[in-house]
Order: structure tokens, then C-alpha cells, then sequence
């Protein structure tokens, strides 16, 4: 067994391993950019190697570098983690000319299967079934756009080095099929460094279904079973689960069947994922083998008492597998939530900055969390904006969504937005939860994009009901601590007027064994708990069933209060104050509709337009690069350009003004 390790990655899956490595008493070594010099990965491991600047081309993506640390620091092996250079061939031959192990697949396997156009050839030749499209290299747009109309609309364009969900478009017709080709090779080129493209058939419908295989030195494969990755938001996956609600016996087995012959073929070592889409009628395709593990394995480690990452570093020792088939079962249910910097209200685009403020729930037996910060982490530009995966079991699927609920409203963030708010929507909604699935879930029930008025399912009333028990043992404080309140005690009824968006919500109120028994249309809430005044997650009961919020005070009868997906504003007010309330005046937003407005921080990469132009509605404004992905922004109504007010190059601020219109 390796006695020190090296891990070429950051963040989450560094620190992931790192945890492994060292129950298995292995030493670390992590590498790290300038952006990464107080890094979580970087205090956790037994030693650090700095290997360049901020951006990933200037350091986790330079091999020398990485094998440079490995000589220096004297590691025996790679963990490469995912994305980066864990499906390098480049990285793997020359670990391998340095004397050094590479903990993943031999380069046959990652080019084999690293190349989608090759990866399906072989995947036919092994009899697994495929998706209609043309396999070679497409040359220009208008090849394209040639083979797209053969094809037949919908198609997929696709980077053929891609993953992650960059460097890949879906077109419905001429024109998207034309700036998709652009779009998608632009990404390919500044992601992956190689721009070549194929297409196949979209399949209506579809569901993502993956099955993880472990193979070892010795020509054992097993499955460990399949994830459900239909959640996806521009093929980004946001929500996984294992097993699939869909899948039957049958499937499973034929679909375990299919990704072992493939394995096989290309003398397959380590864990993978074979990729699959599936239809209405449980017909699946392949789609891609990933070669490397995948942000996604915790589900499948959950639901099988596996840990991955031991496996894959035995297996690179030479080990024998020390599971068969017969010995893999599925216990339970899994779900992983990704929690992004990044804004739901403002159509998903990134946040970046400081956490002021962290607190993740508490791991348990049915919690996992697998992260790379903490309190006072940057999130930064540079890099992907994953914060952590919240990973949660049940004995059944219900069970599993009803912890996850309540650790994404116990986990608390600040200094970012993220879409945590997003997340817990799917949560609660009904199609999720009937297991009504498939990758056009978002687009079809978020088509406007993510609101909070849009989060349905959610009863606030209990929510309610602890803000109105809060309100009051606040009062009553305050009542004690100054002698001006003579009369206002615990055993004493009192009215309240929560209001929210100007809607109001009488309640009353009354002290009941300790605890406080609130009235709210007419239905009736005891609330108990241990909250004090300093706690930003309230964890508490109410009428017997455990309710957590996120809460902060804002001022004398104010509270920001986010719950199962929701964000609300409450004021709280006594009942002639709350009569009053009408007669305010409501002030209003400045107009900025004379501006293209950076909705995010990020580099402007192009502006397509000069003043006196006009560009009409959906035409090009500017391009944005942010965390590795390209933003158009497009113009909403035609206009005409007034000024251009920031140079290509910048680095711009959230509502940086870009592009000034005449009015």
C-alpha cells in the first residue's frame, strides 16, 4: 500500500480524499494556486506544494508542475480527483515516466473513452446500445447545420473532450443549431483545449441514468448499482439519487450488463461511470464513460456501505477487489443536493466572495456533508462554484427527502447567494417527490426562471407560528429587562400582526407548559424549542413534528426568514400598528432600463455592438465569461447604443453598467 499520496485537485474533492487517505493512514500532499494559499484542502493534508497562479491553466491544469510536486514531495501516487486532469492521458504516461502511480483507468481507457466520437464507436463494437448521430468530427457551423437537418431536429451538439455540462448545446432549429456550434466550440477550446464537435440525436423525455463500476488489475468488474441525475439545469447536474425511482430489476441488470462488456472491452481499471439516457418505455443509450470518479459518488457510497475512494487507491496498489457482485446490495436511499455560489433569483448567475458566515448541519448516519470551506473561504471567480454536497439517507425515498429538507434549512451561508432556496423547491414539489422525473424537469416547471412567489407545496404557518413565539419571548425580554411594561408576562394573552408582502396574519398568543400555544386561522400551533436570541438556524417542534428556519433579526419586529425554499420578510406588529400600515407609501425601484447591467461578477470577454448601432431583441449585447462558462447577453427590445461604458478585458462587479441605451 502507497504510504503518501499526492492530491491533484482543490476544494471538496480534495478534502474528500484527503479524509479517506488518512483512515486508511496514508499521507497527503495538496497543491495549490495563488488563489488557494489558505485553502480547506490546503491546512488539511500533511504537507502543500505551491504549483502556480490563480487561474487553472496557470496551475491545476500544468502537469509538469503537478509531477514536479510529486518528485519533491516523494508521493507514490496520484488522486486526481475530477475535472482538471483526472481524464488526462498527457497527465497519467507522464505520472507513469516520473515512477509515479496514477490512481484511475490506463491511458487506453481515458482516451478510449475520453473521446466521445471514439467512446461510442467502441461502445457499438461492445454491443452496448447507442444513440442515432453522426460520430465524426464536424468541420464548421455549417456542417452543422447539414448534419442536424439529416439528423432531424432536435439534436445534440456536443464538445467531444466535454463534461461537466461546457461545451454542449441543444438546438431546435437552424439558427440555435448555428450559434450552438459557436457557443459550444468556444467553451471546448477555453475548457478542455480541444474544439472538435459531433452530433447525435436529443431524445425527448429523457431521463440521465448512470451506473458506477470498480474494476481492478486482475480482470474483476462490478457495478455498484445505478444513480438517477435527471435534475439538470443547462446540463449541469443539481440533484442525484440512488437508486432511481424509475429503474426496475430488469433494466438494472440489462444496463449493469451492457457497462461491464464495455469496461472489459477497453481493459478498464478503477471507478467509472457509464453514462446512459433513458426513455419513457426504459429503452437507454450511451451516452459517455466518465474515467474518474464522480462529484455524485457519495449517493452510491451511501446506499452501499462503500467508500470509493478506498477502493480506487487499492485497486491502483494492485489489490484484488474485496467485493464480488454477489456481496453489493442497495440499502436504503440516497440524495445529494449541489449547493452553488450562485443566485437563483438572477437566472442561476455566479457569486463570488467571502463566507461571512458558515454553518453546515450537523453529519449523522442520514447527513453527509462533503466540502472544501468554512467560514471566511473565498469563493472565487477562478474556479467552479460548488460550495459543498449535502448528502442525506433514508430507508426509503420519502425518508431521504425529508432529511434533506431539513439540512438544507439548517445549512446557513452568508456572504454569497446560493441555490439553496432553488434546491429545497424541487424538494417540496410534487413531481419530484412522485418520482416523475426527467432532464427537462426545470426548464418545464421553472420556464420563466426561479422565483420565490413560485415556491408552491410550502405552508408557512407553522413557520409563522415560531416567528410569532419568537416575537413574543423577545417582547416579553425586553418588557422584564426595562419595568415599562407592567402586565406583559408569560401567562398573559397577547395579539400580534405578522405581515408579509403587505399581507397580514393576525395571531395570538399564550404561554402553554413552557412552551407557546399560537393561534393562526383559526387552527392552533404549540410551539417548543431551546432558541435563544444568538441563533441564526431555529430547530424546534411544532405540534409534534420538528421544523427548522433560518431566521435573523432585522431590527424591532423584523425578521428575514428563509424556510423550505421561501424567503419571506415578516414584520411583526401589535394590531393598531398593523391598522396603520396601509397608509404608508411603498417606494420604488430606480429604473436601470437604460443599461446592460453585468448581472454577475465576472471577465468581459467581447462586446458585439458600438454607439449609434441598433440591435434588435435577441441579438448579442456582450459576452461574459464567469467560472469557466460563456454568457451572452442579449438584448431584450431593440435598442440603439448610446455608449459603451466598460473595455473588453474588464473585470466587472455585479450591475457594473456595460452598455448605455438611448432613450
Amino acid at each position: 500500500m502507497f504510504k503518501k499520496i499526492l492530491i491533484a485537485n482543490r476544494g471538496e474533492i480534495a478534502c474528500r480524499v484527503i479524509k479517506t487517505a488518512r483512515r486508511m493512514g496514508i499521507q497527503t500532499v495538496a497543491v495549490y494556486s495563488d488563489a488557494d494559499r489558505t485553502a480547506n484542502h490546503v491546512e488539511q493534508a500533511d504537507e502543500a506544494i505551491h504549483i502556480g497562479g490563480a487561474t487553472a491553466a496557470e496551475s491545476y491544469l500544468v502537469i509538469d508542475r503537478i509531477v514536479q510536486a510529486c518528485i519533491d514531495s516523494g508521493a507514490e501516487a496520484v488522486h486526481p480527483g475530477y475535472g482538471f486532469l483526472s481524464e488526462n492521458s498527457a497527465f497519467a504516461r507522464a505520472l507513469d515516466a516520473a515512477g509515479v502511480a496514477f490512481i484511475g483507468p490506463k491511458e487506453k481507457a481515458i482516451e478510449a473513452m475520453g473521446d466521445k466520437i471514439t467512446s461510442k464507436l467502441l461502445a457499438e463494437k461492445a454491443g452496448v446500445n447507442v444513440i442515432p448521430g453522426h460520430t465524426d468530427v464536424v468541420k464548421d457551423a455549417n456542417e452543422a447545420l447539414e448534419i442536424s437537418k439529416r439528423i432531424g431536429f432536435p439534436v445534440m451538439i456536443k464538445a467531444s473532450a466535454g463534461g461537466g455540462g461546457k461545451g454542449m448545446r441543444v438546438a431546435w432549429n437552424d439558427q440555435e443549431c448555428l450559434d450552438g456550434f459557436e457557443r459550444a466550440t468556444s467553451e471546448a477550446v477555453s475548457s478542455f483545449g480541444d474544439g472538435r464537435i459531433f452530433i447525435e440525436k436529443f431524445i425527448e423525455q429523457p431521463r440521465h441514468i448512470e451506473i458506477q463500476v470498480i474494476a481492478d488489475q486482475h480482470g474483476n468488474v462490478v457495478t455498484l448499482n445505478e444513480r438517477e441525475c435527471s435534475i439538470q439545469r443547462r446540463h449541469q447536474k443539481v440533484i442525484e439519487e440512488a437508486p432511481s425511482p424509475f429503474i426496475d430489476e430488469s433494466t438494472r441488470a440489462a444496463m449493469s450488463a451492457q457497462a461491464v462488456a464495455l469496461s472489459k472491452a477497453v481493459d478498464y481499471e478503477s471507478a467509472g461511470t457509464v453514462e446512459l439516457i433513458v426513455d419513457a418505455h426504459r429503452n437507454f443509450y450511451f451516452l459517455e464513460m466518465n474515467t474518474r470518479l464522480q462529484v455524485e459518488h457519495p449517493v452510491t457510497e451511501m446506499i452501499t456501505g462503500l467508500d470509493l475512494v478506498e477502493l480506487m487507491i487499492r485497486v491502483a496498489a494492485g489489490e484484488i477487489l474485496p467485493v464480488q457482485q454477489s456481496d453489493i446490495g442497495i440499502n436504503g436511499w440516497s440524495m445529494e443536493s449541489r449547493i452553488y455560489a450562485e443566485s437563483p433569483f438572477r437566472d442561476f448567475l455566479p457569486s463570488t466572495g467571502r463566507l461571512v458566515r458558515y454553518q453546515a448541519p450537523v453529519e449523522s448516519g442520514s447527513v453527509r456533508v462533503d466540502t472544501g470551506v468554512k467560514e471566511g473561504s473565498e469563493i472565487s471567480m477562478f474556479y467552479d462554484p460548488m460550495i459543498a454536497k449535502l448528502v442525506t439517507w433514508g430507508e426509503t425515498r420519502e425518508d431521504s427527502i425529508e432529511a434533506m429538507q431539513h439540512a438544507l434549512d439548517q445549512y446557513y451561508i452568508r456572504g454569497v447567494e446560493t441555490n439553496q432556496p432553488f434546491v429545497a423547491a424541487i424538494m417540496a414539489h410534487p413531481r419530484f417527490q412522485g418520482g416523475e422525473l426527467t432532464t427537462n424537469f426545470i426548464a418545464e416547471e421553472y420556464p420563466d426562471g426561479f422565483k420565490t412567489d413560485l415556491v408552491a407545496n410550502v405552508d408557512w404557518a407553522p413557520a409563522l407560528a415560531v416567528v410569532a413565539s419568537i416575537q413574543q419571548r423577545l417582547t416579553l425580554r425586553a418588557a422584564t429587562t426595562s419595568g415599562q411594561m407592567p402586565g406583559y408576562g408569560r401567562d398573559v394573552s397577547h395579539d400580534w400582526v405578522l405581515v408579509i408582502d403587505r399581507k397580514q396574519y393576525p395571531v395570538s398568543i399564550e404561554d402553554k407548559n413552557g412552551g407557546w400555544l399560537v393561534e393562526l386561522d383559526e387552527k392552533q400551533y404549540t410551539v417548543s424549542d431551546q432558541w435563544n436570541a444568538t441563533d441564526s438556524v431555529y430547530t424546534g417542534v411544532v405540534n409534534g413534528q420538528t421544523l427548522s428556519l433560518q431566521i435573523e433579526i432585522d431590527g424591532v419586529g423584523y425578521y428575514r426568514v428563509s424556510y423550505s425554499g421561501s424567503q419571506a420578510e415578516i414584520g411583526a406588529f401589535t394590531p393598531r400598528t398593523a391598522s396603520l400600515l396601509q397608509h404608508m407609501p411603498m417606494k420604488e425601484a430606480p429604473d436601470l432600463s437604460g443599461f446592460l447591467l453585468s448581472p454577475m461578477p465576472g471577465l468581459l470577454v467581447s462586446v458585439a455592438v458600438e454607439p449609434g448601432q441598433s440591435i434588435k431583441a435577441g441579438e448579442t449585447l456582450a459576452v461574459i465569461e464567469a467560472m469557466k462558462m460563456e454568457n451572452a447577453m442579449l438584448a431584450e427590445k431593440d435598442v440603439v447604443i448610446a455608449k459603451v461604458l466598460a473595455e473588453v478585458g474588464t473585470t466587472l462587479e455585479v450591475d457594473q453598467p456595460i452598455i448605455e441605451f438611448e432613450r
